[in-house]
Parts: C-alpha cells; structure tokens; sequence
C-alpha cells in the first residue's frame, strides 16, 4: 500500500543539487529523486550495534530498595 503525504520542504543548497542530479541522471520528478535519495541513505547508514554493558561478578549482593544507601554503600557517603 502506498501512503501519499503532500508536504513542503525547503532543502540546503547542498541537498538541492543532489535531488537536481538524481532527477536529471532518472529523468524523474523530485517526489522520486527525493524518495531515492532517502533510501540510499538507510542503506548505507550501517545499524548501530546495541549497547552491551560490561559486567563483572563481584560476589556482593545489595539491596538496592533504598538508592541512596546502595550509592553510599558503592561510592562512599561523600559521593553525592
């Protein structure tokens, strides 16, 4: 299904050129040159590898029901 979604956009002058050449080199409207340019982007963009933390076993096990003495129990009372 496609969606349509009419809507006024102001491109740098930079952009402009681009969309210029896409619909000179395809022979296209900028709607197409637009939609194309977009897509090469998300395919070239890579993904961002999902945060992993680092975690350690440490062999302590806190409570941590009340923040404010877990942080003083990990960071020492003159940490905040």
């Amino acid at each position: 299904m496609v969606h349509h979604m009419r809507t006024t956009v102001e491109f740098e002058s930079d952009t402009a050129k681009l969309v210029e050449q896409v619909r000179k080199e395809r022979g296209r409207g900028v709607s197409d040159a637009v939609n194309e340019l977009i897509r090469r982007a998300a395919v070239a963009t890579p993904a961002v590898a999902p945060f992993v933390p680092r975690t350690y076993p440490l062999g302590l096990k806190i409570d941590v029901s009340n923040i404010a003495d877990a942080l003083d129990l990990l960071e020492g009372p003159g940490a905040r």
